[in-house]
């Protein structure tokens, strides 16, 4: 199994809960985390404690390579021939081991031959690079679990946010203990999340010839979501000589990092997409709120910056909750324009969000409506679905309406 997601979404707390509440041994281990001391027994596997105490000692520390994960595996494989209910070995951060994906799939197919009893779960908060390794090398052989963005229905549930609170602090779950406190909380999201997510998660395991020009393209991206914008204009504004092409590719690296996403206009000809200016969408309202210098107070009196960070929230929402099986895009023809559309395979969805600080239009809606075959129009606020129904849904659920 696989678990993905962007960093700071709950993969290991969830891994490590489920595997406290299995009937059968596992054990955990993350390949960044240098181990420094012997773990506690693995319980009810009498002869197995030796050889997993021989091995979780690294005075080294430093970074793992595949010798540090067949070392690992084979004690998991003692582990699982010593135990009738078989065994779990859980690695976080597999992404961090050169080449892992070649070493899964040799240790893997031969675990499959001699029908051992091992379940395997390799997280990794770099989706990219993951996807890299698993449709090379391991097709066929994994179950994908992602983890997106924490939803408003979750983190009301969790945190007790509101709606107003969640539209502007967004959805990492990590960060809602400081939201009182927005001066920790802005620290945190900049240093514990933002920060990590280019540092280590892009600019650490992608070739990145301007890392500078990622990072300003981020800060852009966070200062003007919600707004269409060519890449040519986007050089303009960052006053950098590099070329489009080499823009769109970190906007894809921003957007599997799970911070920016650039949504390319819907057209009936893939290449028209491909070539439409972007627009810009955060993947967390977080970052929005960072990148505005906006107290939460001051963030709410600002009516067209609120009206900026409620349309984000909602293309963050249909975005987090719909990859990969769905693409989200927007439209704009002649004037008309709709915020985003919703596509699975052929079958389309529109939706025009209504804040409040807008000028109320549904003519987008309806000249979309006549240009293609829609199955649905949804106005998201004012006068249509409440926003905290809407961010309570996944993106699915509009496709199952008739």
């Amino acid at each position: 199994m696989i678990v993905t997601g962007p960093r700071q979404t709950g993969k290991t707390t969830l891994v490590q809960q489920v595997l406290g509440k299995l009937d059968r041994p596992s054990h955990y281990v993350a390949v960044d985390e240098p181990e420094t001391t012997v773990l506690p027994p693995v319980p009810d596997l009498e002869g197995v404690t030796p050889e997993f105490a021989e091995f979780q000692i690294d005075p080294l520390g430093g970074p793992r390579g595949a010798r540090w994960l067949v070392r690992k595996w084979e004690l998991a494989r003692m582990a699982a021939e010593r135990s009738d209910r078989g065994f779990v070995l859980a690695i976080d951060e597999i992404q961090k081991i050169p080449n892992w994906s070649e070493a899964v799939k040799g240790l893997w197919d031969a675990d499959r031959l001699h029908d051992r009893l091992l379940h395997v779960v390799l997280l990794g908060s770099a989706p990219l690079l993951m996807q890299h390794g698993l449709s090379e090398s391991l097709a066929g052989r994994y179950e994908t679990v992602r983890l997106m963005h924490w939803s408003f229905a979750e983190m009301a549930a969790a945190f007790g946010f509101d709606l107003h609170r969640y539209v502007y602090f967004g959805g990492y779950p990590g960060s809602a203990p400081l939201v009182a406190e927005q001066g920790r909380w802005r620290a945190y999201v900049s240093e514990a999340l933002i920060e990590p997510n280019i540092e280590r998660d892009i600019l650490a395991m992608q070739r990145v010839d301007k890392p500078a020009l990622l990072k300003r393209l981020f800060q852009l991206g966070a200062e003007y979501s919600g707004q269409i914008l060519s890449y040519n204009k986007m050089l303009g504004q960052l006053q950098d000589a590099g070329n489009t092409t080499t823009l769109a590719r970190y906007m894809d690296l921003l957007s599997n990092a799970g911070l920016i996403a650039g949504l390319p206009k819907y057209a009936a000809g893939i290449h028209r997409r491909r070539s439409s200016s972007p627009k810009l969408n955060v993947l967390n309202t977080s970052l929005m709120a960072i990148a505005s210098g906006y107290a939460f107070e001051e963030a709410m009196a600002d009516r067209s910056h609120w009206g900026r960070l409620v349309e984000s929230a909602v293309g963050a929402h249909l975005f987090n909750t719909g990859i990969p099986e769905y693409h989200l895009h927007y439209w704009r023809e002649n004037g008309c324009e709709v915020d985003f559309v919703l596509a699975r395979g052929r079958r389309l969805v529109a939706f025009e969000v209504k804040s409040g600080a807008r000028r109320p239009r549904t003519s987008g809606l309806e000249q979309f409506a006549q240009r293609f075959d829609v199955q649905a129009s949804v106005v998201v606020g004012t006068g249509g679905v409440p926003l905290s129904e809407f961010l309570s849904t996944p993106a699915s659920e509009w496709f199952d309406t008739p």
